[in-house]
């Protein structure tokens, strides 16, 4: 195990992972980003929406139509943010705590949704496919987190003393 742990240390390959988590977070923006701006994917996400903690008052206050453009532009926006923050260390922390706040209204909806248990399998922790759905937001929440530690300690590292 010191021998692998050794070589995997030695081809730098394990360095990259500030760099790749960052690139995997502005892809998934991009898309993600660019769903919204289609009503089905809207309506889809209807019962995800309207019982989210956090942004359940889009679709009363903007309508279905203006919930996916807000949200649409959100996540491009901070998805640009976060591709930003390749070059510009404070546009990547205005990203990375854009997807934190993102990732913490997503998530915690997971309590609300309804028919997120299976109850054919006896209900929670049996997921079904709204559940799984917003659990994937759980690691992306994870990796924001991560993100915006790293952007904040550049930033701060870069301001003099």
């Amino acid at each position: 195990m010191n021998v692998i742990a050794q070589l995997l240390g030695r081809t730098g390959l394990l360095k990259l992972d500030y760099n790749l988590l960052r690139a995997a977070m502005v892809i998934i923006f991009a898309w993600f980003g660019y769903d919204k701006w289609f009503e089905a994917e809207i309506r889809g996400l209807l019962p995800i929406i309207t019982h989210g903690p956090f942004i359940s008052w889009t679709i009363p206050v903007l309508g279905i139509r203006g919930t996916a453009v807000f949200l649409g532009a959100s996540e491009w926006t901070f998805g640009t943010l976060l591709f930003l923050g390749f070059w510009n260390k404070k546009l990547g922390m205005l990203g990375a705590l854009g997807s934190t706040f993102t990732f913490i209204a997503t998530f915690t909806v997971l309590p609300f949704v309804p028919d997120a248990w299976d109850a054919g399998a006896g209900g929670f922790p049996a997921m079904t496919i709204n559940s799984a759905f917003l659990l994937k937001d759980l690691v992306l929440l994870a990796v924001s987190v991560y993100l915006l530690k790293e952007d904040v300690q550049r930033v701060l590292n870069e301001q003099p003393r």
